[in-house]
């Protein structure tokens, strides 16, 4: 690849995760702020998952920065290693929460907010999460491939928040939200697993 050309790439990479930061930033806040007010660790859960985002995206920025091609590998290897650590980190969160969810039969609150943010979510990753591995391909970026599946679990959470809320709230099932919530658990763990060990894990 041209130079040129690289540096372009590189160039949407990084909008794309500027993007990621601030979008996550207001998302994360607004997650949180509304799990807090109605009580659901869910929508908690939504909302740190935002920040891992965040520091995913912050390292994707890291990455990219530099000209020198073995500096960049050796940049690409540390950064896998952060997106992993993310996946477990937000694994070991929503499972613990999950389980907790389920012993103590908590209900929360009905929450418009949260179903409206999730609503939205689910639009914007799926679009998010394709450019991320357009440049991923162009670039042979491990990591943000990496960086692109975990902007998928997020689709995923969103989907499963959405669920989780709308059935709470039309019909009462305070369970759904907590076992779709372990069963995507496993799935976050395999990610984390292979991106810790430098798999491109997206492959």
């Amino acid at each position: 690849m041209l130079s040129a050309e690289r540096t372009a790439i590189a160039r949407r990479g990084r909008r794309l995760e500027y993007f990621t930061i601030a979008w996550n930033s207001i998302e994360g806040l607004i997650a949180i702020a509304a799990g807090a007010f109605a009580g659901s660790i869910s929508l908690v859960g939504f909302g740190v998952d935002s920040f891992i985002e965040v520091t995913s995206g912050a390292a994707l920025l890291w990455r990219m920065s530099g000209d020198d091609d073995a500096r960049r590998e050796h940049r690409e290897t540390i950064t896998l290693r952060i997106v992993g650590g993310c996946f477990v980190a937000l694994a070991v969160y929503v499972g613990y929460e999950a389980v907790m969810d389920l012993i103590s039969s908590s209900q929360p609150r009905s929450s418009r907010v949260g179903i409206a943010l999730a609503a939205v979510s689910l639009v914007v990753m799926p679009v998010l999460a394709r450019a991320k591995r357009r440049v991923a391909k162009a670039l042979a970026s491990g990591a943000m491939r990496a960086d692109a599946r975990q902007t998928d679990f997020c689709m995923y959470l969103s989907a499963i928040l959405l669920a989780g809320l709308a059935l709470n709230l039309i019909a009462g099932w305070w369970w759904a939200d907590p076992i779709a919530a372990l069963a995507m658990t496993p799935l976050i763990i395999k990610e984390g697993v292979s991106a810790l060990r430098g798999d491109a894990c997206c492959d």
